[in-house]
Formats: structure tokens, sequence, C-alpha cells
């Protein structure tokens, strides 16, 4: 199973997860974070692991597995296929729950046959960005971003690049040098929060989002950049580029590319209008 595909994210989260007797199984610790945001996403489980099972005299509904750690070793922890992840679920009170239970469906039944033809992947993306009502321009840009979004971070991974810190840094040099602000900065100003910001850009955010990675990814080639100062020297010009092509375009058509818009529900949107400005 290639490792890549071990690591999901719900709403931010990262969770890890396992190919083992022919489906997925999750972290559930990882689960817990997700649906709580609680510091001590271990301490959680084990109470309610205690409480909901071990209590009532209960068979486990979860294996031990070896996981990736925070310290890049396989470790045995705790994990849960899809309809046993759905059951522990239940048992944390959470306004994320139902959400969660439809991301679950949609990761938790991939088949092996998306590993070997990625097509299929794609497809389903497709099909869950139109679920949501965005365009088919849209989301072929979207789907084409991200296909550059991971020949960048490829390049970064053999180049000695830190995963866990250091992609986020490059990251936002790309994002400063392309549109002035930083990954954050342009959440906010886009009003979301724990959301992807890419899922809430418009075309031509997204395209001169494509650009700045693109173009850093190709420096990074060509001078053949090894660690991450010289890596955030290639990020910092591949973002100048797209920077510049930004501010050509605005003087052509008249107004910024960057926009406060976002694909929000109404709902949302609303809720939003009513939070104070940071």
């Amino acid at each position: 199973m290639d490792k890549d595909k071990a690591l999901v994210v719900f709403q931010d989260k990262k969770i890890r997860r396992v190919w083992h007797k022919e489906e997925w199984y999750f972290s559930v610790v990882d689960v817990v974070a997700a649906l709580t945001d609680s510091p001590t996403p271990r301490q959680y489980w084990g109470k309610v692991k205690d409480r909901e099972f071990i209590a009532l005299e209960l068979s486990p509904i979860w294996v031990q597995l070896k996981l990736s750690a925070e310290d890049g070793k396989l470790r045995e922890t705790d994990c849960a296929n899809t309809k046993s992840m759905f059951r522990i679920i239940q048992s944390i009170p959470s306004p994320k729950a139902e959400p969660f239970k439809l991301w679950l469906a949609q990761v938790g039944y991939e088949r092996v046959e998306e590993i070997r033809d990625p097509e299929l992947a794609q497809k389903r993306m497709k099909e869950l960005y139109r679920a949501k009502g965005y365009s088919d321009a849209w989301i072929e840009k979207r789907v084409r971003g991200i296909v550059i979004r991971q020949e960048l971070t490829d390049e970064w991974k053999k180049r000695n690049v830190d995963e866990k810190v250091e992609f986020a840094i490059l990251t936002n040099e790309i994002s400063k040098a392309t549109f002035g602000k930083t990954v954050e900065e342009y959440k906010q100003f886009k009003g979301l929060s724990k959301q992807n910001l890419r899922d809430h850009m418009n075309d031509l955010e997204i395209i001169f989002t494509m650009l700045g990675e693109k173009v850093s990814t190709e420096i990074t080639k060509s001078d053949d950049a090894q660690g991450f100062k010289k890596c955030k020297d290639a990020a910092v010009r591949g973002g100048k580029v797209a920077g510049n092509a930004r501010k050509d375009a605005e003087k052509e058509i008249g107004k910024p590319i960057i926009s406060d818009e976002n694909y929000l529900d109404e709902p949302e949107k609303d809720k939003r209008k009513r939070l104070p400005k940071p």
C-alpha cells in the first residue's frame, strides 16, 4: 500500500489509516481528535473505551495495528474499520458527527482498484465536488491544481524538506509572493476557519495558485535545489512569477484577482457575518 495514501484529511485534521484485511482501518485517536478538538484525544478515547465497551464487558471492535507516529516510527495504535468506526462515533457527542459520517463513507469504501487506476479516484473526487454544486469548469481546474500541488510536494520530499513544518512555510512563501497574503491571512479575508482555502477560490485564484506552484516546481528541479533553504528560494521566485502575472492581469481587467467571496452555504455565511472581526 502506497504510504502516501495512508493519510487522509477531514476539515484540516489528519487521520492515519492502514490497509488491513482488504479494507481501510482508521486511527481511533485521530478520529477523536477530529471530532472533539480535545487537547488530549488519547485520554478522551481511553475514557470512552472504558465507559462504552470495557465496563459493559463488550468485545473490542477495534484492533491494534502499526501506524507511523510523530517521531516517524511505527507504533501499535487502536484502529477500526468503517463499520466499527460508525459505532464508536455514536459514543462521541460532537456537532461534526454527521458530516464526518458522510466523509467516512466516502473514503472508507475506496476500492483497491483506485490504487491501480488513479483516474477512478479523480472521478470520485469530481462527483463529490459536483454534488456540492461546483461547476464542471471549476472542478477541472481544482483537480488539475491538486495534481500540480502533488508534483511540488513530491519534489520537496525528495529534497529533504520536512513535511510537518517546512511544507507549510514554503506554501506560505508562494502564497505571499503570489497574492500578498499567507494562507491563514487569505482564509481570514474570505471569512473561512477550518475550511480548505482552495475549495473557496474562484477560477482565476485557482489558476494563479497553480502558476505559482508549477513554476516553483520547475525552478526547484532546474536548480536541483536541496534542503529547505534552497527550496524556499525557489518557492519565493516561483511565487513572484505568479504575483507579477496577477498584477498584469489586474491592470488589464481593471479589478483585483483576489476575492473575499467563498462557497460557504448561506447559513454559514450569515453566521460568519455575525462573528467579530479578528
